[in-house]
């Protein structure tokens, strides 16, 4: 249980950085919803991450929930905010992908 909530945690973490990149494209009232999605998504994903922390080593589950926040980021950067894709980005992203496996698979 505290895996999922510690993957949760790292999809709201994609959430407040996306909020960051929309931040920079809009100001006004529009500017204030993105920041109030910035703050929820925040809060949601420090929470989450304190609860997983509570049973699973804290050190891997700041790398599980930094680097679910890092894949995310690197594929919503490359899908709404038309960043490259280049070879290099996905070779990366790939062995980011696998060394979050491998400490889940190393863990307890």
């Amino acid at each position: 249980m505290n895996w999922i909530l510690l993957f949760i945690g790292g999809l709201f973490e994609v959430g407040f950085t996306t909020c960051l990149g929309k931040l920079k494209e809009t100001s006004g009232n529009t500017a204030l919803l993105w920041w109030a999605g910035f703050m929820i998504c925040l809060t949601a994903s420090m929470y989450l991450l304190y609860r997983a922390s509570q049973t699973l080593p804290m050190g891997t589950a700041y790398a599980v929930w930094t680097g679910v926040g890092a894949i995310g980021t690197v594929l919503v950067g490359m899908v709404l905010f038309k960043e490259p894709a280049e070879f290099w980005r996905l070779f990366f992203l790939f062995t980011l992908i696998a060394s979050i496996a491998g400490l889940k698979f190393v863990s307890n």
